[in-house]
């Protein structure tokens, strides 16, 4: 399918369910299609994903992933709050790139358009990306200094895994490359590579735990959390903020993608989301399904522990590496900012 026929699948959708409701204020594209041509084929492994503006908060439970016209559509919520100035936006590293082309979809009140106009003019200035990186580090350090000792094991390693993987989205904004979610240590390889920073990458993966991990091991933690997967898909009743990935809709993301990765030789790239998504079906099965949780949690004890984590403290000291690791992630986001766009390859 063509990125622009999924396109219009969205604008449709937003027409049809979102537009009526009373709080809706606008719409727009964000994610990984956000500078696709129409004309590009869209990856079997990837939605579309809309960003619906609200005057509150939003209604309770966004929509999520689903399959509207055949197209995997995945819908948030953004409070109308969060878009109150161009210089706030530019500021957030996980906003302003929906605004840097024209990726708006309904604007009622003219708003939209008229950030999106603001945004993109001041996107690339080295000022903001400054700020936009600071904002991912902030979010390295504020989310591991939230880290709860005391949760649940699987809600331990979230708390530990996404802050160690928002040092990937450092690199991408300094680049002004999409800060992509499941992609983002490829994406992030890509970047220092065309910068000539690639002795940086190893370091990446070290902090994660998977630079020596095969693609056997890997794949056999992609089998059991295929299991995982289907089990808590089957029984998930209680709303979670990603609820709409652990679904049927979301199996080709969740799963397929991630096999696609490890079959064409990126089994390390694709740990990060086979440990995101392991944590989050286990967070399902707690809620809904106790002895399926207890069932199951022996393959994702393993899987983790192939990284290097089988106790709280392993966590903590992860975090401490990764706190001790930002200046040098500082130091060559600022090379990348300063090489400009596109990359001018540097000696190591």
């Amino acid at each position: 399918m063509r990125v622009g026929t999924a396109r219009s699948a969205a604008v449709q959708w937003v027409a049809e369910h979102a537009r009526p409701d009373a709080g809706f204020r606008g719409a727009c594209f964000s994610g990984s299609t956000v500078g696709l041509p129409d004309d590009a084929e869209l990856s079997p492994f990837s939605d579309v994903d809309v960003m619906v503006v609200t005057a509150g908060s939003g209604p309770p439970g966004a929509p999520g992933k689903f399959r509207f016209r055949d197209v995997l559509l995945e819908v948030s919520h953004l409070p109308w709050d969060e878009l109150a100035s161009a210089d706030g936006v530019l500021s957030s590293y996980h906003l302003a790139g929906s605004f840097r082309q024209d990726t708006v979809i309904d604007d009622p009140t003219g708003r939209l358009r008229e950030l999106r106009a603001d945004v993109s003019r001041r996107f690339a200035e080295p000022s903001w990306v400054r700020r936009r990186c600071l904002d991912a580090e902030r979010r390295i350090e504020s989310r591991l200094a939230a880290f709860d000792a005391s949760a649940p094991f699987h809600e331990q390693v979230t708390s530990w895994l996404f802050p160690t993987g928002v040092t990937t989205h450092v690199l991408l904004v300094a680049a002004l490359r999409n800060p992509t979610v499941r992609l983002r240590y490829p994406a992030a390889r890509e970047v220092l590579d065309a910068y000539g920073q690639g002795h940086l990458y190893p370091e990446l993966l070290e902090l994660l735990g998977c630079a020596r991990l095969s693609a056997r091991r890997a794949g056999h933690h992609l089998d059991e959390l295929a299991r995982t997967f289907d089990a808590a898909a089957a029984v998930a009743r209680t709303p979670f903020f990603f609820s709409g990935d652990i679904t049927a809709g979301g199996r080709p993301v969740a799963i397929d993608g991630s096999r696609h990765l490890v079959e064409r030789g990126d089994h390390r790239e694709a740990v990060f989301w086979i440990i995101a998504t392991f944590a989050r079906c286990h967070t399902v099965l707690a809620a809904d399904a106790p002895e399926l949780h207890r069932a199951r949690l022996p393959a994702f004890r393993e899987a983790v522990a192939d990284l290097g984590i089988v106790s709280t403290e392993n966590m903590l000291r992860r975090g401490e590496e990764v706190l001790a690791f930002l200046p040098r992630l500082r130091r060559t986001a600022e090379r990348i900012l300063a090489a400009g766009p596109g990359g001018v390859p540097r000696p190591g």
